[in-house]
């Protein structure tokens, strides 16, 4: 499938946007009554038993099924043993007795989502793993898809078509499309939920996310982290347009409801937790991030990691990479002035010479070319650009 077409980017985009798993934007439908109500009250149901495959129900089940076959066998599957249990301890923590009829899959993606089917399947991708600052925050995603499921919205979906024809032409959308990232943007727009729908999983998450001890205003910070990398290419008007957001309402109050369903309560944030799952698999989604080719919006991401963290090689030698890439006015000095401090530090990635050699040689510093080349062959022998870099060395020599 030729990704570059325009009708490609933009159902994926549509489909990774911060879209689908997390309520873009609040409901109208969530009056000042619903969003003071108790959460507390908000019941969770019984566990599902399967519908028979003759309903609609049944067969939009099935389809389901086939596709989570397929999503095991695909190479963009995390297999992770580590981030894969932890994802379910999450899901089984949140979901109060469903713990058992979901299966959890990490999918390596760079773009912001997660969504879950009416089978129990979720799929978490990447670029949320490597958004999401904490354990509260990725819980807030988690606990809003969940509440989709709990209130069988994808059903409420499909049975609202009244027509049968509708599943029919889902199981040819998904079946017809070459692929994996295809897809998964094509199930996303299936499951492209009415705003009632998203307000009421706002309602239902928030009441998983309190129940089970987490501080539900750090919901509202997943919010404000996504707006600001998406205003700095839409503008301040970021949210309110777009193929996504035309059917959602202005951001300006998304935030504060979704500060008014937290409360003050406070819980536990689970930064460390959370970190330590992750810091195996960061670089490759880092790198991911950085060939997504979406600049801007990489360095307002990696501004604010590195705002916490000063110090983190790993997106030192990612900032500093994307300034290579772009190569604009001045990049070519903000890219030498990240990588040299990255390679300076413990533990940085044998990508940074690589790099830096790279942005030696365009400034036509031999020396430290060689001995940039030089440290990533000594560290990455068996890289798969080995041979060109040990050319780049013949040709410097």
């Amino acid at each position: 499938m030729n990704k570059s077409r325009p009708g490609f980017r933009r159902t994926l985009r549509a489909a990774s946007v911060f879209g689908l798993c997390f309520a873009t934007l609040a409901s109208p439908l969530a009056t000042p009554m619903a969003i003071a109500q108790d959460l507390s009250a908000i019941k969770v149901p019984p566990r599902f038993s399967r519908p028979a495959s003759n309903t609609d129900e049944g067969g939009l089940w099935g389809l389901m099924d086939r596709e989570e076959v397929r999503l095991k066998r695909s190479p963009l599957t995390i297999q992770d043993q580590a981030l894969k249990e932890y994802l379910t301890e999450l899901v089984c923590r949140l979901s109060d007795g469903h713990c058992p009829d979901i299966r959890v899959h990490a999918v390596r993606t760079p773009h912001f989502n997660a969504m879950m089917a009416p089978n129990g399947m979720m799929l978490v991708w990447s670029g949320l793993l490597l958004r999401v600052e904490n354990e509260a925050q990725l819980v807030a995603i988690l606990g809003h898809e969940l509440g989709h499921y709990l209130e069988r919205h994808q059903v409420e979906q499909l049975r609202a078509a009244k027509n049968q024809a509708v599943l029919s032409t889902m199981v040819g959308m998904v079946g017809g499309v070459g692929g994996f990232l295809g897809q998964m943007g094509l199930m996303a727009n299936m499951f492209a939920f009415s705003r009632e729908h998203e307000a009421r999983a706002d309602r239902m998450g928030m009441r998983l996310m309190r129940h089970a001890g987490y501080d539900g205003r750090e919901a509202a910070v997943v919010w404000d982290n996504l707006l600001a990398e998406l205003q700095v290419t839409g503008g301040k008007e970021a949210g309110k347009r777009g193929d996504l957001f035309e059917t959602h309402p202005a951001t300006a109050g998304r935030r504060d409801e979704l500060l008014q369903l937290a409360g003050d309560v406070g819980g536990e944030l689970g930064a460390d937790r959370f970190r330590k799952v992750i810091a195996p698999l960061r670089l490759g989604w880092l790198q991911d991030e950085v060939k997504r080719g979406q600049y801007e919006e990489s360095l307002v991401l990696f501004e604010r990691m590195l705002k916490k963290d000063p110090q983190d090689v790993e997106v030192l030698y990612a900032r500093g990479e994307v300034y290579r890439r772009r190569d604009e006015a001045g990049d070519v000095g903000k890219a030498l002035a990240d990588l040299d401090r990255a390679s300076r530090l413990a533990k940085a990635p044998a990508d940074t010479f690589r790099a830096l050699g790279l942005v030696h040689k365009q400034r036509n510093d031999r020396a430290g070319a060689v001995q940039a080349f030089e440290t990533y062959l000594a560290q990455a022998p068996q890289a798969p650009d080995a041979g060109m870099v040990r050319s780049y060395l013949e040709e410097l020599k």
